[in-house]
């Protein structure tokens, strides 16, 4: 494709977006930011190091004393910066007045009265879903969107790499009967391609080639997405008002379900993003996140700018990238325009995973897709914030057999040669207890914020039933983490050998798991937390009782997988309101408009 400049020049927005970005007043600003955050982040790395030294080094360094410090190092960078993101997080929610309008003063643009000038295409994305589940979405954000009065503006597009022709053909009549029912064959567009090559980038690019002429704006959805129409409306609004947003990202936050798994979940997320987005966007300004889905994307620079390189060597690093759209993020920042999240929880929705099992599923696909981001880091001309988003990608799941190797390594410590008096009790309580803290701040930020900010704990049922959630998914939170990371490890292992992650369809709807299954899947964990705990109960008992938290997942692997998605639990959670977020029990009406739907069917 051409490489033509946008309306403002491609020289006079690069020139000008690197100078002065949209949402802060002076260029200077962001970087006395960045340099704070950076600070902030070596302090408190280099003094979990200090003192995770002082306790292995008491007496005498060994192997197995090298080998933790090694795997501390290598996984505390995410813990210690997702501390420092919930701190400056709550700090801009309640420390600072409008602590919104500083890390989102474009924002305002949303309110404006003014009408929509720019055409945009809204594209649901599909694999082997259920078509009936993704049109009734669909059709809820059209109904909404045309109630603004602003639904002119707005073409659908239902974008199906489907290989089951059984579900094909259930799509194709999906799409006849809507398409007959609005009367607008222009307005709506159905394709299927017989590849998926490039998964969902691809589908996304073949879009482009066809349709991103006809319109300035698209909106992104994938088949469990649900928006607002006055969301997305403040959404293109914003980006009519500032021409140099090449990306802007909703904040998505999870919708009522019926599965246990997904509701304890999404309750836990729904806490820690709020804090977390806001601290993050505060530093990372023109450079934020793009999450492929619920965002809105200006079309000429992303045909132009944003098409993915082939990745050299065979699978599963190399050929198409699987993770594309923190490197799409990166490629609209090259060619000058802004990046940016809008960190306020309205009107953006998505489904969670129902069961561990599919969690685990969905969990190995990025980490194929992150660690791809290991061959794209020399990419010529991407700016330096955008080069750490993309390591940051890739150590987050780097650091995972980091911390599986500690374990194994913690349960060998008792038998190594150094004599047990010479172990340092108090500073490894200490330090045991720092590192839980920062693990936990994201949530821990999260949940204080809700109790402190009049009315918020209201729209959870009341401060007793928050509390009560609060308390079950920081017990959840422990158990999911030791079995999903003793599961990318192993995924990780597979993958130096060219094992690769499934590209299909995924279950949604709250579903049983048989014991049967979830032994299979999970057997490994279960063995790998005897071995762990047998060596700790021979060895060091007292250690074991401390490690209880880290521990435990793996040894209910299995019942916690079952437990979470029995439809009946799932049922009876609903009913007592447990894990409810606001949506439960006060559900905006396209969420009534979805449920009453799937009710019907």
């Amino acid at each position: 494709m051409s490489a033509a400049p946008h309306d403002l020049g491609l020289a006079e927005v690069s020139l000008s977006a690197g100078r002065t970005p949209a949402g802060i007043d002076d260029l200077a600003v962001l970087r006395r930011r960045r340099l704070a955050v950076l600070v902030l982040n070596l302090l408190a790395y280099a003094g979990m190091a200090w003192l995770a030294a002082a306790v292995l080094g008491a007496g005498g360094w060994s192997a197995v004393d090298f080998g933790i410090f090694l795997c501390f190092l290598v996984g505390l960078p995410w813990s210690v910066l997702g501390f420092w993101n919930a701190v400056l997080g709550f700090w801009l929610l309640h420390g600072v007045k409008d602590g919104l309008a500083r890390v989102a003063p474009f924002a305002a643009a949303a309110d404006r009265p003014d009408p929509l000038r720019l055409r945009c295409a809204v594209l649901m994305f599909l694999r082997n879903e259920d078509p009936a589940r993704a049109f009734a979405r669909l059709r809820v954000i059209k109904a909404s969107l045309d109630a603004t009065g602003e639904g002119g503006a707005f073409d659908y597009f239902v974008l199906s790499d489907t290989s089951d022709p059984t579900i094909a053909a259930r799509e194709e009549a999906a799409f006849a009967c809507w398409q007959a029912e609005v009367g607008e064959p222009g307005r709506l567009v159905y394709r299927r391609r017989e590849r998926n090559t490039g998964f969902k980038a691809g589908n996304l690019r073949d879009f482009c080639a066809r349709w991103g002429a006809t319109y300035e704006l698209m909106l992104p959805l994938d088949a469990d997405s649900l928006m607002s129409g006055p969301t997305i409306l403040r959404l293109a609004r914003i980006m009519q008002a500032h021409p140099r947003l090449g990306i802007l990202q909703s904040l998505v936050v999870g919708m009522p379900s019926r599965s246990l798994f997904a509701r304890i979940f999404q309750f836990g997320m729904r806490a820690g993003m709020r804090t977390y987005t806001m601290g993050q966007a505060w530093w990372v300004g023109d450079c934020g996140p793009f999450w492929g889905h619920n965002g809105m994307v200006r079309i000429r620079p992303f045909m132009e700018h944003c098409d993915l390189p082939m990745l050299p060597g065979d699978p599963p690093l190399g050929g198409h990238v699987m993770s594309h759209d923190q490197v799409e993020a990166a490629l609209m920042r090259r060619a000058g325009y802004e990046v940016r999240v809008l960190p306020v929880e309205e009107g953006s929705w998505e489904e969670n995973p129902p069961t561990l099992l599919e969690f685990s599923r969905r969990d190995v696909r990025w980490c194929q897709g992150n660690l791809q981001y290991l061959k794209l880091l020399g990419m010529p001309g991407l700016l330096p914030m955008s080069r750490f988003q993309l390591l940051w990608a890739i150590l987050m799941f780097m650091g995972v057999p980091a911390w599986t190797l500690l374990i194994a390594l913690v349960a060998l410590k008792p038998f190594d040669s150094d004599p047990a008096g010479s172990f340092p009790v108090g500073l490894g309580i200490a330090l045991y207890l720092l590192f839980l803290l920062m693990y936990l701040a994201p949530k821990l930020a999260g949940f204080l914020d809700v109790l402190i900010t009049r009315g918020a704990a209201t729209r959870y049922g009341g401060r007793l039933r928050f509390l009560s959630g609060a308390l079950v998914e920081l017990v959840f939170s422990f158990l999911l983490g030791a079995a999903t990371t003793f599961r990318i490890t192993l995924f990780m292992i597979g993958l130096a050998f060219g094992r690769s992650a499934a590209w299909s369809g995924q279950a949604r709807d709250a579903h049983a798991l048989s014991w049967a299954t979830a032994l299979a899947g999970l057997w490994p964990q279960l063995l790998f937390g005897l071995v762990v705990c047998g060596l700790l109960v021979v060895g060091a008992p007292s250690v074991l009782l401390w490690g209880t938290p880290l521990l435990a997942g793996f040894l209910v692997a299995v019942p916690f997988a079952v437990g979470t998605a029995d439809p009946e639990l799932g049922a009876w959670a609903a009913r007592v309101g447990l894990c409810a977020i606001p949506e439960d029990l006060d559900p905006p009406a396209e969420i009534r408009a979805v449920a009453g739907g799937e009710a019907a069917r």
